[in-house]
C-alpha cells in the first residue's frame, strides 16, 4: 500500500467542521473530510479514509491542513491537487501532493501547529463592522491596545498547564500543552492578527487565548494577569471564546522543526502551483 499525503485549504464558512458527522436519524452534516473523501475516491476509483491532522470546528478555516490516504495503486503526485480539487466544492482545495510513508499518522507524526486569529477593530458602529471579510475577520467594536496585547502573549510561551483556557468539562486526559511562539501584530489600522504556534492545542484554546488577549487590549486584563490566570486552571479566570470566522490553521510541521512547512512548500513547488488539529475537536 501507498501513502499519499495533501495539504489542504478550505473555507470552514459553510463546513461542520473537518471530521464527519452522522448524526442519528438524519442526514449527515456537510464536513471537509466528508468532500474530500468523495473527490479522492472519485480520482483513484476505490474507497479511502482520509485521516485529517487537525479537526477543525465548524466555522473555521485553514491554509495549511494536512491529511493522507492509503491505496494500492502509484499515482504521480504532481497531478493529484488538480484531479482532487476538480472535484471539488469551491470553497475546498488541494494545494499540493506527495507520496510519504506508508507509517506516517497525520495526528501523531506531528510536531508543531500554527494558528491565526484575525480580529477588526476599533469600529463603532454596525455599518462599519467587517463586510467582505467578514466570514475570516472577526469583530471588537473597541479599540485594542497592541502593545498591552503583546506583553500579555508573551506570558503564554512555554509548557503550561492550560486548564484555564479550554472548554469546561474537556475529555483529555492532560492540559499540559507547550507554546512555542505566540504574537500580536498590526495588519492595518483597524485589523491586527494572533499568531500562535505549539506542540498541541486543547478544545477551543486558540479562540480562548484570542479571547483573553483581546480582553487585555480592552483593558478588562492586564498582561501581568495572565500567569495568574494559567495557574489558577480556572476557565472563569480567562477571556470569552472568540467566534470561529476568526481562526486559520497555517501550518503543521513534522518531523525536525520546520521540517514540515519546508516539506508542503516544496510539494507545492514541485506541483507548479504558485498559491499555495483524540477526543473531539481541537479548534
Amino acid at each position: 500500500m501507498r501513502r499519499y499525503a495533501m495539504t489542504i485549504a478550505y473555507d470552514g464558512t459553510g463546513f461542520h467542521g473537518w471530521q464527519k458527522q452522522h448524526p442519528p436519524d438524519s442526514d449527515p452534516l456537510r464536513t471537509v473530510q466528508e468532500v474530500v473523501e468523495a473527490a479522492v475516491q472519485e480520482v483513484v476509483r476505490e474507497p479511502v479514509h482520509v485521516l485529517g491532522a487537525s479537526r477543525t470546528d465548524s466555522g473555521v478555516h485553514a491554509e495549511g491542513q494536512v491529511a493522507s490516504f492509503l491505496s494500492p495503486r502509484e499515482f504521480n503526485p504532481e497531478i493529484l491537487p488538480a484531479a482532487i480539487t476538480s472535484r471539488l466544492p469551491d470553497d475546498v482545495q488541494v494545494k499540493s501532493a506527495w507520496e510519504t510513508d506508508p507509517a506516517f499518522n497525520p495526528i501523531g507524526d506531528a510536531v508543531s501547529k500554527g494558528y491565526r486569529y484575525r480580529i477588526a477593530h476599533a469600529r463603532n458602529t454596525a455599518d462599519l463592522r467587517p463586510l467582505f471579510d467578514r466570514h475570516v475577520t472577526a469583530w471588537s467594536p473597541n479599540h485594542l491596545d497592541l502593545e498591552a496585547m503583546k506583553e500579555a502573549a508573551a506570558h503564554l510561551v512555554g509548557e503550561h498547564d492550560f486548564a484555564a483556557f479550554t472548554r469546561v468539562r474537556q475529555t483529555r486526559e492532560s492540559t499540559v500543552r507547550t507554546i512555542f511562539d505566540c504574537t500580536v501584530e498590526a495588519e492595518d489600522d483597524d485589523r491586527l492578527a494572533i499568531h500562535v504556534s505549539g506542540n498541541g492545542f486543547l478544545w477551543n484554546m486558540v479562540r480562548i487565548v484570542a479571547g483573553t488577549l483581546v480582553g487585555v487590549g480592552e483593558a478588562r486584563y492586564k498582561p501581568e494577569d495572565i500567569p495568574d490566570m494559567i495557574a489558577s486552571g480556572d476557565r472563569q479566570r480567562t477571556g470569552r471564546t472568540m467566534p470561529p470566522e476568526g481562526l486559520c490553521l497555517m501550518w503543521i510541521e513534522y518531523g525536525e522543526p520546520g521540517s514540515g512547512r519546508a516539506r508542503q512548500k516544496q510539494a507545492t513547488a514541485d506541483a507548479a502551483i504558485a498559491d499555495q488539529s483524540e477526543n473531539g475537536p481541537s479548534e
